[in-house]
């Protein structure tokens, strides 16, 4: 069942806006569990909006169990339950660091088929016309929590080496190099996009709430494209990390990456 909390609506802008906010504020650790949020009327003041408005923002929270009313205390930040989920990842590779989550990680495959591509994919992959492709949809999870929608599509001829099982119980990098692969370079890029009902589904957030969007096209040697993937991550369970070094060499100082080591690929 999509989660939509009943406070925050598509027409709610200032409502969701609040509630964001202050959402951020808590998963963040501005918040603190067992710290008072500050009053209605204080609230209201600090974000310009009425106080009807903080109301419905603090009603999701609480229907979120993010935070709590205590008679006589006011509104309490949660302890949570449990230690939520954090994926990282280093910047310079966007590569989920999978082997230390062990067998907590786990991948469900929701979809397989073969068909033509939308054309931006066989663009980029670099496809003849009408050429057809595997296209598989898969969700992954940390402790049994989902927190990245990946959507892959793979040149049919190079696809026809593995099978839907082999999908469902193997990474397809995996697949991709016993299938004889073997990858040279890629282009990646990141942005930002709101969950549609179906994403929003699962990876049990709200529909509309933010996620992250990489996209990563995968080549050969020969510059043939092998990999076409779209992934969606949920950025309170995904977290980017990038170690930078300095460099003060020419007339212009500047910070550079430093090279990632040792990564394993999640998709």
């Amino acid at each position: 069942m999509t989660k939509i909390a009943s406070a925050v609506t598509p027409d709610g802008g200032k409502t969701r806006r609040i509630y964001m906010v202050l959402r951020d504020e808590i998963l963040g650790g501005t918040l603190v569990p067992g710290a008072p949020l500050p009053g209605e009327l204080k609230l209201a003041e600090r974000h310009g909006v009425s106080r009807v408005t903080i109301r419905r923002a603090l009603d999701a929270l609480v229907s979120d169990g993010l935070v709590e009313r205590r008679p006589g205390s006011g509104t309490i930040v949660k302890r949570p339950q449990s230690r939520p989920v954090q994926i990282r990842a280093d910047f310079a590779t966007l590569m989920p660091h999978i082997r230390q989550m062990g067998e907590e990680t786990t991948a469900r495959l929701l979809s397989f088929s073969y068909g033509v591509p939308p054309a931006h994919v066989a663009e980029a992959l670099r496809l003849a016309e009408g050429a057809r492709a595997q296209r598989a949809v898969r969700l992954r999870l940390a402790q049994g929590l989902p927190f990245s929608y990946l959507t892959t599509f793979v040149p049919e001829e190079i696809a026809q080496g593995y099978s839907e099982a082999d999908l469902a119980t193997t990474p397809l990098f995996r697949l991709l190099e016993e299938s004889g692969v073997r990858v040279d370079h890629a282009h990646q890029s990141v942005s930002a996009v709101l969950a549609t009902p179906e994403i929003a589904t699962a990876l049990e957030t709200e529909v509309g709430a933010a996620l992250i969007s990489l996209t990563r096209v995968v080549y050969d040697r020969d510059g043939r494209g092998i990999e076409y993937l779209s992934a969606l991550y949920r950025p309170d369970r995904y977290q980017l990390e990038l170690t930078l070094t300095r460099d003060d060499r020419g007339d212009t100082p500047r910070w550079q990456p430093v090279a990632a080591g040792g990564g394993s690929e999640a998709a």
